[in-house]
């Protein structure tokens, strides 16, 4: 999942979020989403679903499936 920790960080850095904040104001640990940035582990299902809801995009652009 190389375009999902991809676009995650780029999303993240775009909005000029830190770790910590991101990990804040989604529920998510701040080392799992460190992890899946860094493509040491695979996102799961519920994260891909949060994420996308925070940063109002699809879990397909997130997960590299579709650019928009």
């Amino acid at each position: 999942m190389t375009k999902a920790g991809e676009r995650i960080k780029s999303l993240r850095k775009r909005n000029n979020l830190s770790l910590a904040i991101l990990s804040k104001l989604t529920g998510l640990s701040k080392s799992a989403i460190n992890r899946w940035e860094n493509n040491k582990t695979d996102i799961n299902g519920n994260a891909i679903v949060a994420l996308a809801k925070f940063f109002e995009v699809t879990a397909d652009y997130l997960l590299g499936l579709t650019d928009y």
